[in-house]
């Protein structure tokens, strides 16, 4: 692997079903772990709000016998201009690995280039690969081949529709995207993707067949004010039971997390008998143990 994991894109194809694989086993393990990480420190750099992500990298050090320290990036001194060189400099002589979860992707590959140890993107507006790793995990424990599936995804074009057209490209599954005009992904990532994946306007058409319907929230982070002019884009986007019954008959589905029930999917659909939503969750901490032991322990 590469020293950092900024995007999918950082991974190759073994890459990625080596740490799904071990993720799998460490979770089998579960408070049995060996302790490789004693004596490791893992910063925090968070200038998003987080739940999931924060609590499972936390957890996944812990759980390896690490520590965190959580930096919140108004707290720091880049906050009154320190450079972000300058910042990374510093950080490489304290810590072993850094998780930055921001908005600017450009943010965290300048971390990267000035950084001695390695910069995972724990989320930016352009991609999530963490999450996308953690989501091809929970649907390998369901379905034998992650290369021969079909995915769809329905709603907003956003960081995560953009990492599952980098996993798509890399593993060669189907991907079907259904997506308004105007809140389609990034047109830089589609260029030059292979002809398993395709953007459409009609959610049925990207549900038709498919093993696994993944979704997330209309407005995000950032898109503040926009709530009223989404919802009025997204009303024909919601996963609902008319738009499972277009997949296959043991269709996943997914969902990053946190949800607006009755938005951009049912209650219904969510809490249904497909649903591997909390699957997913669970799985973020189990992944990111995969992720910290191969990127801490091979440097």
């Amino acid at each position: 692997m590469e020293k950092d994991l900024l995007s999918i894109k950082n991974l190759n194809k073994e890459d990625i079903l080596s740490l799904i694989d071990r993720a799998i086993e460490l979770k089998k393990q579960a408070r049995k772990v060996n302790k490789v990480l004693t004596g490791y420190s893992l910063g925090l750099i968070f200038e998003k709000a987080s739940t999931r992500t924060r609590v499972s990298f936390e957890t996944a050090m812990f759980r390896l016998g690490g520590q965190t320290i959580f930096l919140s990036s108004s707290d720091m001194q880049i906050a009154r201009g320190e450079t972000v060189a300058d910042t990374a400099r510093v950080l490489s002589r304290y810590l072993d690995g850094l998780v930055v979860r921001t908005y600017s992707q450009d943010l965290v590959e300048e971390m990267a280039q000035y950084s001695a140890i390695p910069i995972i993107n724990g989320l930016t507006d352009l991609y999530h690969p963490c999450q996308i790793l953690s989501d091809l995990m929970t649907i390998r424990e369901k379905i034998d081949s992650l290369e021969d599936m079909k995915v769809a995804w329905i709603g907003d074009g956003n960081n995560m529709a953009n990492s599952w057209i980098n996993a798509a490209n890399i593993l060669g599954f189907e991907l079907v995207l259904a997506c308004p005009e105007g809140y389609q992904p990034d047109s830089g990532i589609m260029k030059g993707s292979s002809h398993n994946i395709k953007v459409v306007l009609d959610p049925k058409e990207a549900a038709y067949g498919a093993d696994a319907i993944n979704t997330d929230v209309w407005y995000s982070m950032g898109d503040e004010g926009q709530e009223a002019d989404r919802k009025d884009a997204f009303q024909s986007y919601q996963v609902n039971q008319d738009v499972v019954d277009a997949a296959s008959k043991d269709v996943l589905i997914m969902h990053c997390l946190p949800v607006h029930r009755d938005e951009e999917i049912s209650a219904g659909v969510i809490d249904g008998p497909n649903s591997i939503v909390f699957d997913q969750a669970e799985n973020k901490m189990h992944l990111h143990m995969s992720v910290l032991e191969k990127l801490l322990l091979d440097r």
